[in-house]
């Protein structure tokens, strides 16, 4: 490979890892794997004991047999289970993940966002009618002095050397 291939190469893949995108995808990840060891501790500590009152904390032992005779745990085990515990499990543990992303994250920076949002729009709004405000309060000055000059016989606005107002000018 030539000098300038290799450049050329190394500067594409500089640009590819600049993008916008690929930063916020590795800050996502980041954040994501820190915020999974919350969402765990939360699972194990709150919602398998709650679940425990009615059964087991473990899910995992949840079982049904397909194939019988279903004996023994493990690598012990003979005949054929289903393990619709484990399944149950990450099913809870996904909705759980999902229900705080939603409600610890999303949904505050959600109102936080359309906050600022209606103040920028509220602040557009008041420059808006401030501007159409002096628009029209110049429209209005620009038509009183053309009627004023129509009126008077062509009299101009202009000043002589004097500061006094000249005619016909």
């Amino acid at each position: 490979m030539s000098d300038q291939e290799k450049t050329s190469l190394w500067q594409g893949f500089k640009a590819f890892l600049m993008r916008g995108n690929v930063v916020d995808l590795a800050v996502a990840v980041v954040i994501g794997a820190a915020f999974t060891h919350i969402v765990n501790s939360v699972v194990e500590g709150i919602i398998n004991p709650l679940v425990g009152a009615f059964g087991t904390q473990n899910l995992d032992s949840y079982t049904s047999c397909l194939k019988g005779p279903c004996e023994g745990t493990g690598d012990a085990a003979t005949g054929v289970r289903i393990l619709w515990g484990s399944v149950l499990g990450a099913t809870l543990q996904f909705v759980i993940t999902a229900a705080v992303v939603y409600f610890l994250m999303v949904l505050p920076m959600a109102k936080y966002l359309a906050r600022l949002e209606a103040r920028r729009k509220a602040k557009e709004g008041a420059h808006e009618v401030v501007e159409v405000t002096e628009l029209e309060v110049l429209k209005e000055i620009r038509d009183a002095l053309l009627a004023e000059r129509a009126q008077g016989g062509g009299r101009s606005l202009r000043t002589d050397d004097g500061g006094q107002t000249g005619e016909g000018r």
